[in-house]
């Protein structure tokens, strides 16, 4: 079956539900689902985003702007997850701690709705790559997973963005800041904090595929490899030890092997949840 059969399949089936919810990141995958349950009823579709101390608040301002793109009614709910002592203290399960709270928050929302099915972004090259202890919060909540359900893989989730026109078509994939906090070091508020102003940093001086990880005070810059001579010009490094230092970082380093997926987790999760931007299943490193 092509990409256009899939997606005219997903919205045929999206079309039994009276309502659906959609778990919405504004990234590519939950754009997708919500561009499709959009198609397929309207006004009864919703988008929600959950907002939380490990959603970047460049993020939210993103999902809004793509909420408003496909026309689609969205919620913007809180909660945090540091509330829970299992994800705080960051083990080979964080994520999946994130996603049973994430995905509950959703739940909870649908239900005050009046809605009985919530969706996600899982596509169908997720749960082939590596560790996802995400996947299986979604199996327990029983969260709908129209691209999965339609075999609907990474790359042809963004020729479905093509076709709609969304402008996060080519977005890279996005996680929630506690990814970038080495596996057994606690995510605080602190951390998380200096974490997201030094990407903003990074954002706003022009790049585009990075992440600043968190050491316990060490920040260790990473960038794509396309991106890597910027990042090795002097006047970027000393800007980038003043402003980093100035968000919390005691040191600031730049790793020279470049942007790597789950670089701080153990190897047998370096492929995460929100490394795919399941984050973005409602949220995707």
């Amino acid at each position: 079956m092509d990409t256009r059969a899939k997606r005219e399949a997903a919205v045929e089936d999206l079309r039994g539900f009276d309502g659906v919810l959609v778990a919405f990141s504004g990234g590519v995958d939950s754009a997708v689902v919500a561009a499709l349950a959009e198609d397929a009823l309207g006004e009864d579709a919703v988008a929600c985003t959950a907002k939380s101390e490990t959603l970047p608040d460049a993020e939210l301002d993103d999902a809004t702007r793509v909420a408003e793109e496909i026309g689609v009614r969205h919620e913007v709910v809180s909660f945090s997850e540091l509330d829970s002592e299992a994800f705080v203290e960051n083990d080979g399960d964080r994520c999946y701690h994130c996603r049973s709270m994430r995905l509950g928050k959703m739940f909870d929302t649908a239900r005050e709705l009046g809605i009985d099915v919530v969706c996600d972004g899982t596509n169908a090259s997720d749960p082939g790559e590596g560790h996802r202890p995400g996947l299986r919060a979604v199996e327990e909540l029983d969260a709908y997973s129209p691209l999965l359900e339609h075999g609907i893989t990474k790359e042809e989730v963004r020729d479905i963005a093509r076709e709609y026109d969304l402008s996060v078509a080519d977005k890279p994939s996005m996680a929630c800041l506690s990814s970038r906090i080495p596996t057994g070091l606690e995510v605080t508020e602190e951390r998380l904090g200096r974490v997201e102003k030094a990407e903003t940093l990074l954002r706003t001086w022009g790049f585009e595929q990075f992440r600043v990880r968190d050491h316990d005070g060490l920040a260790r810059i990473e960038v794509g490899a396309d991106e890597l001579e910027a990042a090795l010009d002097s006047d970027f490094a000393a800007a980038a030890r003043e402003h980093l230092t100035d968000a919390g970082f005691d040191h600031v380093t730049l790793d020279l092997a470049g942007y790597e997926t789950g670089s701080v987790s153990p190897e047998s999760e370096a492929t995460t949840p929100e490394e795919s931007d399941v984050f973005d299943a409602e949220y995707p490193t």
